[in-house]
């Protein structure tokens, strides 16, 4: 029969006989980053510590074969998951691992101040957008919900479209905006075609957006265009008269 002690004991002197754990080779890569710190690595070095051991292709070859196709480590950040799980060799745990690694470095890199930012000028939101529609491959349909004196509440996706356009609806915009007693919705959607130029669609939505956020007695004031290294603030650009009633969904369209 055991007894409770003795089966404590037992469990303290397996515990303290474990042997320990080896330490990193001399020279190699983590040893250098625990010597060195991380900044003295290569991209090729860092994405081979985030793959790790396993898998049927070894991480420093595989680290430079994904950094040699890509063709930068910024192309490589902007890859999905999904397409990068289809590297001979990487797999969907190995891929999500990167994918994650690069998604911590942009969040800690993202504006440090989002809510309570005042907005006064279209430009006040870029760094906010542009964090947002990183690496996106389709229409993001954004709405930032302003409090009375235009600060920042809340930043939320409205819908996410096809490649090349989104589905919009008003009540979709302004729900979040009803619940939390928002003042003014700025909205604002990405071109993943790069180009920032508004589409007739661009200005019929923003015209009927702006006419129920009269209704609500919510300003709709701006919507913003944001494509590769480029925005446009249809504000600034030209803010669109009525437009007839339509259906009750409205497609925003990048133009290609």
């Amino acid at each position: 029969m055991f007894h409770g002690n003795k089966i404590q004991a037992t469990t303290e002197e397996a515990t303290l006989e474990r042997p320990p754990r080896p330490a990193p080779v001399a020279g190699s890569t983590l040893d250098r980053l625990l010597r060195w710190g991380a900044k003295s690595l290569s991209a090729g070095e860092l994405v081979t510590l985030v793959l790790g051991p396993g898998g049927r292709v070894p991480a420093p070859e595989l680290s430079l074969r994904l950094l040699g196709r890509a063709g930068s480590l910024a192309a490589l950040a902007g890859q999905r998951a999904q397409v990068l799980s289809r590297q001979p060799g990487l797999g969907i745990a190995r891929a999500g691992r990167l994918v994650a690694a690069f998604e911590l470095g942009a969040r800690v890199r993202a504006p440090a101040q989002t809510l309570g930012l005042a907005v006064t000028r279209p430009q006040d939101l870029l760094p906010l957008l542009e964090e947002e529609f990183r690496g996106a491959d389709r229409e993001h349909f954004l709405a930032v919900l302003l409090d009375a004196r235009h600060c920042v509440l809340a930043v939320e996706t409205v819908s996410v479209g096809c490649l090349d356009a989104s589905l919009v609806h008003p009540r979709e915009l302004f729900r979040g905006a009803v619940a939390l007693g928002a003042a003014a919705v700025i909205a604002a959607h990405n071109h993943p075609s790069g180009c920032a130029r508004p589409s007739g669609d661009d200005l019929g939505l923003t015209g009927r957006l702006a006419r129920c956020g009269r209704l609500l007695g919510i300003e709709l004031l701006d919507h913003i265009v944001v494509g590769r290294g480029e925005f446009v603030s249809i504000r600034e650009h030209g803010w669109p008269g009525p437009e007839p009633s339509g259906g009750s969904e409205t497609s925003a369209d990048s133009e290609g």
